[in-house]
Parts: C-alpha cells; structure tokens; sequence
C-alpha cells in the first residue's frame, strides 16, 4: 500500500529499525541495540539514581530510575511508563528523553521498568506501575514534590498502560494523578477500526504486531478480541470514564492505532473531561524517531508546552 508520509520522514525510511514480534528475544536485542546507537545522553544538570522498591503482592521488586534536576521550576513530576508494544523495552528505552524532561521541565521524573510479557502477562506490567506510582506518592516529601501534582506518560504500549493506570489508580481510591499524557497509545485488543484493519505494512508498527503484541500480553492467542478482556488490560473498552485526570492524546495519520486514539479521546470528552487531540499529518507510529524532522520537532516542542501547563510550570 502506498502512503501519503511526510517527504522528511519519506527520505528516510530506509533507516528505521523493523522489529521481529515474532522473536521476542531478537526484538528486545534489536531494541537494545537502537537505543545505543543513538549514543550516550547528555546528562548535563540533572542527577539520576535507580531505587528498586516493593512489587505487586509479593512479586519482585520493581526498578524505578529517579532524575532530579539541579534546577527545580516546580514541586511537581512526571511517572514515565516506557513503549515497545508489551513485549520490548526497560529501564534505558526512555533515559535520554526522560533527561531531557527533568532538565526542560525541571520537575523530577521517575521512570518504571515493568515486567514485560510474554513472560509476564497482564496483569503483572500494569501492577508495577502502580507499585512504582505508590512509591512515588508515599516519598513525595523526600522527592520535593507534591502528590497533587504527578503527571503520568507514556508512548505506545506506554500510553496504553497510562491509560490503564488512571483507570486502575481511579477504581482502587489509589494516588492522585493530576493528568495523563497518552502519546499514540496502544488501548485497543478487538483491533476493528479502520486503521487497524487498513495498516497492515505500515513502518515500525502494523497490524500483525499489534496481533502479536496483544496476544502475548493478554497470555496467549484466543483472548485477543474476546468478551472477557478486561479494561485494565484493554482500556478502550471502559464504559465509564468518569472520575479520570485531564488528558492529552496524540495520534498519527498512518498508524494502525489512530481511530482507537482518537476515539478513546472522544470518549474522555463526551465524560466531560478536559482533552487535547493532535492528529499529525504524514506520519506513523514510531515516526518520532526521525529527531530531524520538522513534524517531529514541533511535536516534541508541544509535548513540552502540555506538561507545562498541566504541571503548573511557569
């Protein structure tokens, strides 16, 4: 199929990586080795520390990397929950981004390494999130941050289980979360949009990942889709959105996951809860990696601009 990209991002195809769902243990190499090539981070006025803290109900313990930057503009942070589709990704998938947070914000940022499936399946990656989301609301004073003002983030399957955990942090009477940022997040196990049936050779991220992804992550092929998929696991699926922080959701014009983006934001405001919606044009899932592109740059420039604001940063 033929797409419409934006000509920055289609010059420069032939340069991104194409992960093998199919070999977990290739993919999460494959990943590893992206992320080194882009080199060491500038970590440049911010001081960075790992803290392994309790896990879920006598799991293991969970590792959470903790960026404090030298100079603080608020008491606030950001809870990071890294991408790569349930299955890839850990504690370095976000370092250089999450730096560049701490210091531009300057807010502290804590980042969760969850437990990825197959092995662990749902519930076990969600669950550590909320370990490390309590964690940071109980330390909140020896953090210098108010539990008020937390922010969760996340990308992809990072979005998705954001999304997840606002849903579960509502239901469990757990921590505050003073706003979700869901950049192109993965919601949706039934895979029945348009998008997701159309996309099926898209860069990066298509319909047969996403099959593969959800299976895993749900515990094996015959759940995906089904009525029992709960919405913690699949958080397009909830009916009563009520009670949940402010949004921002992000989606791109030839990802696979586009409709259940957009649509999950319209649910959140036919609830009436304040959301942004950016669709970007020419784009697709993962198109961010293209650090030089224009449609990249200004969406990194907003991302920035809604933490602000949502985190009460002059």
């Amino acid at each position: 199929m033929t797409y419409a990209f934006d000509p920055e991002l289609a010059a420069a195809l032939s340069m991104l990586p194409n992960l093998d769902t199919d070999d977990v243990v290739l993919a999460r190499a494959q990943m590893s080795e992206m992320i080194r090539s882009f080199g060491e981070p500038d970590t440049t006025g911010v001081d960075v520390r790992d803290e392994r803290v309790p896990g879920p109900d006598g799991a293991p313990d969970v590792l959470l990397r903790v960026y404090t930057p030298h100079v603080r503009q608020a008491p606030a942070a950001l809870y990071d929950i890294h991408g790569g589709g349930f299955i890839v990704g850990d504690i370095e998938t976000d370092h250089a981004s999450n730096l560049e947070f701490a210091r531009e914000l300057g807010v502290v940022v804590v980042s969760v390494d969850y437990r990825l499936a197959p092995e662990n399946p749902y519930p076990a990656g969600l669950e550590d999130c909320y370990a490390g989301l309590v964690w940071t609301a109980k330390n909140a004073d020896a953090l210098g941050i108010d539990p008020e003002r937390v922010a969760i983030y996340g990308a992809s399957a990072g979005g998705g289980l954001a999304a997840a955990l606002a849903l579960l942090a509502r239901d469990r009477g757990g921590p505050a979360i003073a706003f979700q940022y869901l950049g192109i997040p993965e919601l949706d196990d039934r895979l029945e949009t348009p998008s997701m049936r159309a996309f099926v050779d898209t860069p990066i991220w298509n319909r047969p990942k996403a099959e593969h992804s959800w299976d895993a992550y749900l515990g094996g092929t015959g759940r995906r889709g089904g009525a029992d998929v709960p919405v913690h696991a699949a958080p397009a699926r909830a009916t009563d959105l009520s009670g949940l922080p402010p949004a921002y959701v992000s989606a791109m014009q030839f990802d696979p996951l586009r409709d259940e983006d957009i649509a999950y934001a319209q649910a959140l405001l036919a609830t009436g809860i304040p959301v942004e919606l950016h669709v970007f044009p020419g784009t697709f899932h993962g198109s961010g990696l293209m650090a030089h592109a224009a449609v990249t740059q200004r969406e990194n420039a907003e991302a920035l601009a809604v933490l602000r604001r949502a985190l009460g940063i002059a």
